[in-house]
């Protein structure tokens, strides 16, 4: 079948290198057909005005010329009567011509202004969206990227790089508004002598021919630089996230060396794109002074000598080439940035790409609450497909029940509670809610049912209130006074400055690590889940702290069905089930009495730990 005209013109533009490297861009453009169509009208019109303004510059320099000439007119009776005065004496015409250049010009000015906020509002909404487009793609991301990938390499896509794409659209904007406005000067150009045009286009465009190629040596050095400044984000997010370990282990210098390095690799990939960059002026200047002077010599020994070509019209002539030559080196700079700025678009493009990274895939089934039981069957699991962390797991734990995971540092404890809370997906087997594979069903759906309280506790920069009732709508403030008092958190809470008002800073550096637990625990019971995760804190707490948090924790499992990778002995007691893991496998369950009866592992471990109030 044949293609239509716009779909053949299509087809061939994305056979185009620039397409191919501006692709991002021009995808994303089209989604605001409104403000294309505002700057393309803008950009005619300014446009149009500058071939005016060069058409009345031309009969002004006529009538300087031959002052008693023929007068200048347009062919409209009406226009150049009123306007341009044609009956009136000859300086009069050229005060009308004067003014009809300075109004032209104006206009010109207004419109190509307009052009550009029209432009920059589009570059604008553009990054916008991009902005949004990756957080929902961070947002749909399995934990398994955040675990390949450095975060400060995505603070870095999400700041310099978006950025960069910013300043791209704008470049393109201003590569489209200079191109249509270069148009009206080849237009006006020809009109005056369309044999010393063509010459000028064939020069000019051998000379961007010769850009091209440097272009494209400009773009390579761009991608070295946006790998340069990742990792130069990844190593400063480190260095501030750990701080309180550099300053412990006083590795300042050590950190301080890496830093330096990283910074060394920018300075040194931004000097070879600037040097790159910086070549293209120059160049280009040159090669348009040539063109203009060689022009120059050609009219004024052949064209005007020969009869074919008036002074005043090679004078103008002349003029339109002189604007002309900023606004063709404009261009030529314009792409030079443009190619700048690849790495960057390369960034994006790569960072948005759906083939490449792992996502976990919705289901489509609502969870309105478990029935029965959350049940294994068969399960493994590994981060890497060498490396299996859990195999075989088969186990049924009822609605209702609490079950205390138990065992060594990494024999897959947290790895199971990871599983059931749908951070990561079997390798093999199943994981069942009431019988029916857990990917089935909205992950939404079931995390709402759902909370989870883990020792490393995240608290947000936000007030006491707004941690405790994080993500929720609508509460009010004797729910989440209930939830405090329940997680023994309101005593400490009123101590603060501002109560629930109080900000409790970056990662809730203003608590202790009990009273941001606690803080956990009372945003899980504000949620009333049906299904708990607990990772019980370790002996890191301090005795009342520990005493408080176990309390809050015990309220907080009441009447719910409880998954605890257990450290405390009244905690294994107290549990429906205890399953003990051993290098990723369950290799005993049952009931406490029942697996000490067995003086099985279970029983190795309350030797070990007798009169310990840890068991791991």
């Amino acid at each position: 079948m044949a293609l239509h005209k716009p779909e053949f013109l299509r087809a061939i533009l994305k056979q185009t290198e620039f397409w191919r490297n501006n692709k991002l861009l021009l995808r994303e453009i089209r989604r605001f057909p409104g403000i294309i169509a505002s700057v393309l009208v803008l950009s005619l019109l300014a446009g149009l005005f500058e071939a005016f303004g060069i058409s009345f510059l031309l009969a002004f320099l006529q009538k300087l010329v031959e002052p008693g000439g023929e007068p200048f007119s347009t062919g409209f009776e009406w226009f150049d009567v009123t306007i341009l005065g044609i009956n009136s004496s000859p300086v009069n015409q050229l005060y009308r011509v004067s003014g009809l250049i300075l109004l032209s010009t104006i206009l010109r000015v207004a419109f190509s202004y307009a052009g550009i906020i029209a432009a920059e509002r589009g570059g604008v909404r553009l990054v916008n969206n991009l902005y949004k487009k990756i957080f929902e793609q961070l947002q749909s991301l399995s934990l398994e990227f955040y675990g390949q990938t450095k975060t400060g390499e995505i603070i870095n896509t999400l700041t310099v790089e978006i950025t960069q794409t910013r300043q791209a659209v704008g470049t393109f904007s201003n590569i489209f508004i200079r191109a249509v406005i270069t148009a009206a000067y080849v237009v006006m150009a020809m009109r005056i002598s369309w044999p010393l045009t063509s010459i000028a286009v064939v020069l000019f465009s051998i000379a961007a021919a010769s850009i091209t190629t440097l272009n494209k040596y400009i773009r390579e050095s761009s991608f070295p630089l946006s790998v340069a400044r990742g990792k130069l984000s990844s190593i400063a997010v480190e260095f501030i996230t750990g701080i309180r370990t550099v300053q412990a282990f006083a590795t300042q210098d050590f950190e301080r060396n890496r830093f330096y390095h990283a910074s060394d690799q920018v300075e040194a990939a931004t000097m070879n794109a600037v040097i790159r960059f910086a070549s293209v002026k120059p160049i280009v200047e040159a090669l348009a002074s040539v063109i203009l002077v060689g022009i120059i010599v050609l009219g004024m020994t052949i064209y005007v000598p020969n009869g074919s070509l008036q002074v005043a019209s090679l004078l103008t002539f002349i003029f339109i080439l002189v604007r002309m030559t900023p606004a063709v080196q404009e261009i030529s700079g314009r792409f030079a940035e443009l190619s700048n700025l690849q790495g960057a678009i390369h960034n994006i493009e790569n960072f948005l790409r759906v083939d490449d990274k792992p996502y976990l895939q919705n289901g489509y089934r609502s969870f309105g609450g478990l029935q029965k039981a959350i049940e294994l069957v068969a399960v493994d699991f590994g981060y890497t497909p060498e490396e299996p962390v859990i195999q075989g797991i088969t186990l049924a734990i009822p609605k209702g029940q609490t079950v205390a995971l138990v065992g060594a540092s990494g024999a897959g404890k947290s790895t199971l509670a990871d599983l059931i809370a749908r951070f990561y997906d079997p390798t093999q087997g199943q994981l069942l809610l009431d019988g029916i594979d857990l990917r089935e069903f909205d992950i939404t759906s079931v995390r709402q049912k759902m909370a989870i309280v883990s020792q490393e506790t995240f608290i947000f920069n936000a007030t006491v209130r707004g941690n405790i009732a994080y993500g929720l709508d609508n509460i009010s403030d004797k729910d989440v006074f209930e939830a405090a008092r329940l997680a023994n958190a309101l005593e400490f809470i009123e101590s603060l400055p501002e109560g629930l008002e109080t900000v409790l800073g970056d990662r809730g550096v203003r608590l202790s690590g009990g009273q941001r637990q606690r803080i956990a625990i009372a945003r899980a019971l504000l949620r009333n889940p049906e299904i708990l995760i607990l990772d019980e804190a370790t002996s890191a707490l301090d005795s009342v702290s520990e005493r408080l948090i176990q309390q809050s924790l015990e309220e907080l499992s009441v009447g719910r069905t409880v998954i605890a990778i257990a450290h405390r002995l009244s905690t294994i007691m107290r549990a429906d089930k205890v399953v003990v893991m051993e290098k990723g496998h369950v290799v005993e369950q049952g009931t406490y009495q029942e697996l000490l009866g067995l003086r099985g592992e279970l029983w190795k471990y309350h030797q070990m730990q007798q009169g310990s109030k840890n068991f791991s």
